[in-house]
């Protein structure tokens, strides 16, 4: 795991270009079921486990794409230092895309580029390049760009 340690918001300009990476996190297929009940997506590529390996091009259940993209705040957050701060906020996304299929059982791990810092009214505003990889794979299972704005 490569980290980013904020001393103090002064510093975060300093910091545009240089990558947090987090730790390898398992996506399993509990993690799969949990997220299809809490937001009624129960399409059976995602909880169907017998069905999948029948039918499914990757033979077994896959991740939603939704919970690949909720991951990103924490595995932000297990790679950063944030500096002393009132507030933090994710403020959107822009250009989110799910080039690869996250298999039950998988790895993924983010890396996370501070491609800017702009200031804004009580903080900042940062535009964070997320890549979620996959362990062993070519191929990343979600590219987006996250912008938080952290508040002091």
């Amino acid at each position: 795991m490569n980290r980013i340690e904020f001393t103090d918001v002064a510093s975060l300009p300093q910091f545009v270009g240089h990558e947090a990476v987090s730790d390898w996190r398992v996506i399993d297929q509990d993690m799969i079921n949990r997220f299809a009940s809490a937001t009624g997506d129960l399409q059976w590529i995602h909880i169907d486990e017998a069905r999948a390996r029948r039918e499914s091009p990757f033979g077994t259940t896959v991740a939603h794409g939704f919970l690949t993209l909720s991951l990103i705040p924490s595995l932000l957050q297990s790679s950063i230092t944030p500096p002393k701060l009132r507030l933090s906020l994710n403020y959107g996304l822009n250009r989110v895309r799910f080039p690869g299929p996250v298999p039950a059982g998988s790895h993924l791990r983010g890396r996370f580029r501070l491609a800017s810092v702009e200031p804004v009214e009580g903080g900042y505003q940062l535009v964070w390049n997320a890549i979620l990889d996959l362990q062993g794979q070519d191929k990343p299972a979600c590219v987006a760009e996250l912008v938080t704005r952290w508040l002091g």
